[in-house]
């Protein structure tokens, strides 16, 4: 395989993205870039090909989670995560701000969070808000254990202060069942969770648990808020 710089010129992106612009190169081109050289020497140009036949398209790859395409021959983990990288850079500046979800009530917080309910595990997700309580961006900050003893409410912050968000919501599910009610440690992290939030000026708007079909709201129960 020919590495990118040994590419003819009328088929290298390096040359041909200098010479006409990004907007004149293919899908592939553009993908290939971003993989940029291997040090074994495969040809990113053929890896890209490869990859967007293999996933049916660019908006097939672009959602894919980061450890799919890590396992392909001739990616690995530096190569996925530019890809990763830049498909996440992409959908930011596509969607105005105008258009992004945005939490009015406890049941549109759960159609955001829904796919928790199918989980095994248990996971604790901060959704980060601006100012009209539309979606900047959804993080897990933790998974498998949601208990006051494991908590650390800095890190339900962090990335709140990092995209300079006025207000989070918290969602956490309950795996073992149909069960959504708070338990008592629930109650102890929101109450912490929203005293924090208090100092920073970071609203905590809700903390949404989530059964099987099912979901309460901490706010509306008057539990921890």
């Amino acid at each position: 395989m020919h590495t990118l710089r040994e590419l003819p010129p009328d088929l290298n992106p390096l040359v041909r993205i200098n010479q006409l612009g990004a907007q004149a190169l293919s899908n592939h081109e553009l993908v290939a870039i971003l993989l940029g050289e291997a040090p074994n020497g495969d040809n990113p140009v053929v890896i890209a090909e490869r990859l967007i036949a293999q996933y049916g398209g660019m908006a097939q790859l672009a959602r894919l989670p980061m450890i799919e395409p890590m396992n392909q021959k001739g990616i690995g983990i530096g190569r996925a995560r530019r890809l990763a990288a830049a498909f996440e850079l992409a959908k930011r500046i596509g969607v105005p701000d105008s258009e992004r979800f945005q939490i009015r009530s406890p049941a549109d917080l759960y159609s955001l969070m829904s796919d928790m309910q199918y989980l095994e595990q248990e996971q604790l997700r901060v959704a980060l808000l601006n100012t009209k309580n539309r979606v900047i961006k959804v993080v897990t900050v933790y998974q498998g254990s949601v208990h006051t003893n494991v908590i650390r409410v800095a890190e339900l912050f962090r990335d709140a202060v990092r995209w300079n968000a006025t207000a989070i919501a918290l969602a956490h599910n309950h795996p073992s069942g149909a069960d959504a009610s708070p338990s008592p440690e629930d109650v102890s992290i929101t109450r912490e969770v929203v005293k924090a939030g208090a100092l920073m000026d970071i609203d905590v708007i809700e903390h949404l648990v989530l059964g099987h079909g099912c979901f309460v709201s901490m706010r509306e129960r008057g539990l921890g808020f």
